[in-house]
């Protein structure tokens, strides 16, 4: 889906599956060029404002996931710092670095596919997201495209060991 598009689909479910189709989409390629699969796009108004896939192995950066690509993509496309009114949809829940980034930059919403039980902050091994102790608080959805996310890491993952 191009910068300017939205999904057709009038209902938020659909709306939600053809967003995290955008971010699986990005997820795929990053794989391609050897990156752990990962896809974000934040959107606002029906439109994506910023996406990105994960790059530490292409730009030598631990902190280049996916969310933090998007998240800076976003903030220059909007020129604030502060995302409000926006989601991210995003294929893996966010990591602690990730999630303190998107509470940082004031994202209201996060929708992600795959659950992450080893590194998960988004409910899974803790909710840095919806800590209550924090200045923001997101509303986070999980399992919109799941299968689909979890099947591509498990595939990228099995490549690798073989």
């Amino acid at each position: 889906m191009a910068r300017d598009e939205s999904p057709a689909a009038v209902d938020s479910g659909a709306a939600d599956a053809a967003w995290m189709e955008h971010a699986l989409s990005l997820a795929r390629a990053a794989a391609s060029e050897g990156e752990v699969p990962v896809g974000a796009v934040v959107v606002r108004g029906g439109r994506v404002v910023g996406e990105g896939a994960n790059r530490t192995v292409r730009d030598a950066d631990p902190t280049a996931h996916a969310e933090v690509v998007a998240i800076r993509d976003a903030a220059r496309s909007l020129g604030d710092w502060r995302l409000l009114d926006t989601t991210l949809y995003v294929t893996l829940e966010p990591c602690a670095m990730c999630a303190g980034a998107i509470v940082l930059a004031r994202i209201p919403e996060v929708v992600y596919a795959a659950r992450d039980p080893k590194a998960g902050m988004g409910g899974s091994l803790g909710n840095l997201l919806q800590d209550a102790r924090l200045n923001h608080r997101c509303t986070v959805r999980s399992g919109v495209g799941a299968e689909a996310s979890a099947e591509l890491l498990r595939g990228f993952f099995r490549e690798r060991r073989g």
